[in-house]
């Protein structure tokens, strides 16, 4: 029972220190869910939560995950900072925070603002803003961030967008060029451009779309024009080619995070599958590989591919709580009908800093949690407690058990008290034995074995005496001048 309730104490224990170390993230401090910023500013998001793990935080605008494909977006552990805002930026945006124990989202509405467009037209597209009476605005480009890329190259039958935002007053006009000549419908043909007020849309391209647009933009107070070169790349039916360095080679600390990433530029939307290379000697600790020359590879779970605007594809690997089995050869494969390609990296995961389990740390007061302080000395006390009380129980019921025993015997084979008390028993006096009042060890055995050599029925059984453990002489001088010595004489059971 005392182990029992020992398990039992330790069990809560640990239970409620785990409980209050780790839980599911936590917002940290109060957050203005309604956010601004004006158009061509940078604009910052907090997502301040907090918790044990560490959680993993995604963002998503208006339902859409935000990637390393949003050149303008950079997500780092606490925020979301947006560059160079525009327009389009608006909208709803949401920060999930998740670890294992569970997860908490921290919601946002973005709002636009454009000072160009009107005294009140926050938000408002610059095409509905109302003219200002009486003053003259010369155009200017409201989204030049979305105008930076003036030379682009798509593949045929893709698709491209050519912006030319623009305010002023009065309300400025848009004409499109093509190669110095108006953009008239009649020469769009079967692919077909949709000119809405301040965006050139061009679908199903041809080589024939191929050359150079450009917005001009005036009114009564001045011009404004913009050229775009755009280059329609016929189809070569080729495989898909990795750009750039990535993936990488890459060290990350034990139990951290890291990803690799992989650019692919294909024709068509190519199918990017990542591997980890098997150690040789720990096939079978995987459900199935692939056998690739000498080598034995494991196909990782394929995550999403982006689509990015220069026509290329990437993909992200992330890897997460990283372990000593997770360093290795990893390979990124990008593949389409006429083929693949591949690029492989390593990872490199740095020993645990952590002590081993069988060595008991010594954390400062300051990282321990309030229970386990508690705790500890509560535990030390109770077994502490219970060592004593077994301890007293077992002498109590010694000594209870002695004295059962004592008592239980006849009354002819027990000794006198006072002989019993002196380990002598009861016998005639010797004359010999002046200055003593007790036998002598040997006169009691020499008396014991001539009883028992004499026999008879109503003879007690033989009781041996009790084994001393010290004797000691006292000797006392009395007032008279006469010396009487005696001895004492200590046994035990």
């Amino acid at each position: 029972s005392v182990l029992l309730m020992l398990y039992f104490f330790f069990f809560n224990l640990l239970f409620f220190s785990v409980a209050a170390i780790c839980g599911p993230p936590r917002v940290s401090e109060r957050v203005t869910h309604r956010q601004s910023a004006r158009l061509g500013r940078t604009v910052k998001l907090p997502c301040p939560v907090e918790g044990d793990p560490p959680p993993l935080i995604m963002w998503t605008k208006d339902g859409r995950n935000i990637h390393s494909g949003w050149t303008r977006f950079r997500v780092s552990q606490h925020a979301l900072r947006v560059k160079e805002v525009e327009m389009d930026d608006a909208g709803t945006y949401i920060c999930k925070a998740t670890n294992g124990f569970g997860s908490v989202n921290i919601n946002y509405t973005l709002i636009v603002i454009d000072d160009s467009s009107s005294r009140s037209g926050a938000g408002t597209a610059p095409e509905h803003a109302p003219e200002l009476a009486g003053k003259l605005v010369r155009p200017r480009f409201t989204q030049p961030a979305k105008m930076r890329k003036r030379v682009i190259a798509r593949p045929v039958g893709s698709s491209v967008r050519l912006k030319c935002t623009a305010s002023g007053n009065p309300r400025p006009d848009i004409v499109w060029l093509k190669d110095n000549r108006p953009l008239v419908d009649e020469e769009s043909g079967a692919g077909g451009e949709q000119k809405k007020r301040w965006t050139l849309s061009l679908k199903n391209l041809m080589p024939e779309h191929s050359g150079k647009y450009t917005c001009h933009v005036s009114n009564r107070a001045g011009e404004i024009n913009a050229t775009y070169k755009v280059e329609v790349i016929q189809r070569t039916n080729s495989k898909p080619i990795l750009t750039g360095t990535h993936p990488v080679n890459t060290t990350v600390d034990y139990g951290g995070t890291t990803s690799f990433q992989c650019k692919v530029r294909s024709d068509v939307k190519p199918v990017i599958q990542w591997l980890k290379r098997v150690e040789p000697g720990d096939e079978k600790k995987f459900n199935s590989t692939i056998e690739v020359g000498d080598y034995h590879f494991v196909v990782l779970p394929p995550g999403d591919v982006w689509s990015r605007p220069d026509g290329s594809y990437l993909n992200k690997l992330l890897i997460t709580r990283a372990k000593e089995e997770d360093a290795g050869m990893y390979i990124c494969m990008g593949a389409n009908t006429m083929g693949y390609s591949f690029r492989s990296a390593y990872l490199t995961v740095l020993p645990d800093r952590k002590p081993p389990p069988n060595s008991i740390p010594i954390p400062t007061s300051s990282s321990l949690p309030w229970p386990v302080i508690i705790g500890i000395p509560a535990v030390v006390a109770f077994i502490l407690g219970t060592a004593l009380l077994w301890f007293c129980q077992s002498k109590r019921t010694c000594s209870s058990s002695s004295s059962s025993s004592s008592s239980a015997l006849p009354a002819a084979q027990r000794l006198p008290v006072a002989s019993r008390d002196r380990a002598c028993p009861t016998v005639s006096p010797q004359p010999a034995s002046g200055d003593k009042d007790c036998l002598s060890y040997e006169d009691y055995v020499a008396h014991q074995q001539l009883l028992l050599a004499q026999g008879g029925s109503g003879l007690a059984p033989k009781i041996y005496p009790k084994i001393y453990t010290d004797i000691h002489t006292h000797t006392h001088s009395h007032v008279d001048g006469k010396v009487h010595q005696h001895q004492h004489i200590h046994y035990q059971c």
